[in-house]
């Protein structure tokens, strides 16, 4: 085993990290820019080294200095969470280059991943089904509306390195195509250094079902079942359930089936999730594939009860899965919602201090945070400041047992989405499982009119 291992990432999955490599008796190596000397994640950490100014590129992003550090503290493994440096090749091949163990896959699966549109044509060559539409990169918006005229419209237009719900608008008619293209391509460049831009046909209330996947350096790959993703907003993760059930047990083995070949078609190892569209009619598409652990990998550690973190770092160190496809079965229902630092109403990030948090306790109910009282709720990063996940018998009392302790959750200081979790948590189409991407879209209007906002 390790003994110690550098978390190249901040916030709530960095003491995610800290927490399983405590119980392996792993001793852990945290990282900080300036805005984040005082959080939770540098206190838990065994060490903890300054990384650069507050800014991402100048502090998280950095990969050499988080190598030199790595060196420094005698590290033998880097985690990288998720966001930030999680799929980035180079990082991963620096790593290696610096005889540091990567704890993931290998940077030429992340490589051909981390492209959307090589991705889709590898897929298509293993024979997993992908949503119709570009096989390679857009040259411009001439070349767009000519191909959008053989799609067809709706369509989605999307950025080839986009993550995170960047870069993706749904087009309706060749004027607008011709207005957003541009804009979404530097907006691609910015945030991606890639302006590449590729188009899918829009799939019409399909739900966003991934599987969850572990695969070791030996041939061994096992799924632990699905999640549902569908309730999201501007093509982001707000709340995600596991499992899914709005499945058949036709399409859910299918769908499992078809993400099994994919991972092994590429020779996959460690963890990672093979994102799907679901149509009304249960058909199935590649979406893309995640190649990090995911924000929502604990309804799936509910369900199943498999440390994924902890399979993470075992496979990274070379040993064979410890589960078979038989021992992962499904138990239960489990939610999560994301609790962001944002104003519930026009949803801009709501920096400051938290001057008062009280949480939710229960036997089935799990906090994911690196807040508490004091915490300075800065504006260099993601609003996500938190995880909370609680499980039932099924889907109906994971469902009451959320509603309840979303009433019980007490953040004050800043503002926070929880009222909009318990607006999304009491909708009659919610609660009948009544769920599409585009749920929050159709109904979020009248979920704000009904409290009188």
């Amino acid at each position: 085993m390790f003994k110690k291992i550098l978390i190249a990432n901040r916030g709530e999955i960095a003491v995610r990290i800290i927490k399983t490599c405590r119980e392996l008796g792993i001793k852990t190596v945290g990282v900080y820019s300036k805005a984040d000397k005082d959080t939770l994640h540098v206190n838990l950490a065994d060490e903890a080294y300054y990384i650069g100014e507050s800014r991402v590129s100048e502090s998280y992003l950095n990969i050499e200095r988080i190598i030199e550090v790595a060196k420094q503290a005698g590290a033998e493994a880097i985690h990288p969470g998720y966001g930030l440096l999680s799929e980035n090749a180079e990082f991963a091949n620096a790593c290696g280059i610096a005889g540091i163990t990567f704890i993931g896959p290998s940077p030429e699966v992340i490589q051909k991943m981390g492209n959307k549109i090589q991705a889709r044509k590898l897929m298509v060559e293993s024979g997993i089904p992908i949503v119709p539409g570009t096989r390679r990169p857009l040259k411009n918006s001439e070349e767009a509306v000519e191909v959008a005229r053989e799609i067809g419209y709706p369509i989605m237009l999307k950025a080839s390195a986009g993550g995170g719900g960047i870069g993706i608008e749904v087009i309706h008619n060749e004027d607008e195509l011709k207005q957003k293209f541009t804009n979404n391509q530097k907006r691609s460049e910015n945030f991606f250094a890639s302006g590449e831009m590729y188009l899918e046909k829009y799939i019409i209330n399909p739900r966003h079902i991934e599987v969850q996947i572990l695969a070791d350096k030996y041939g061994n790959t096992i799924h632990l079942w699905e999640r549902d993703c569908s309730t999201q907003r501007h093509h982001q993760k707000v709340l995600e359930e596991a499992p899914a059930t709005c499945l058949s047990s036709e399409t859910r083995g299918k769908l499992v089936n078809t993400a099994i070949k994919a991972a092994k078609s590429l020779a996959y190892t460690n963890a990672g999730t093979i994102e799907f569209l679901v149509s009304e009619s249960q058909e199935i598409f590649f979406l893309e594939m995640n190649t990090r652990l995911q924000v929502e990998h604990p309804i799936t550690e509910e369900i199943t009860g498999v440390d994924l973190v902890e399979e993470q770092i075992r496979i990274a160190i070379g040993q064979k899965l410890r589960h078979r496809q038989e021992d992962i079965q499904c138990d239960g229902h489990a939610i999560e919602v994301r609790i962001y630092a944002e104003d519930p109403v026009t949803f801009f990030p709501s920096p400051g201090t938290i001057s008062n948090i009280s949480f939710p306790q229960g036997e089935n109910i799990r906090h994911e945070l690196a807040i508490r009282e004091g915490s300075i709720i800065t504006p260099f990063y993601d609003p996500m400041i938190g995880k909370m996940i609680v499980k039932g018998a099924d889907r109906q009392e994971a469902i009451s047992s959320l509603k309840k302790a979303l009433e019980e959750y007490v953040i004050e200081g800043i503002k926070t989405n929880i009222p909009t979790l318990m607006e999304i948590s009491s909708h009659p189409k919610f609660d009948n499982g009544e769920i599409t991407t585009n749920f929050l879209t159709t109904e979020f209007k009248s979920l704000l009119k009904s409290n009188g906002r």
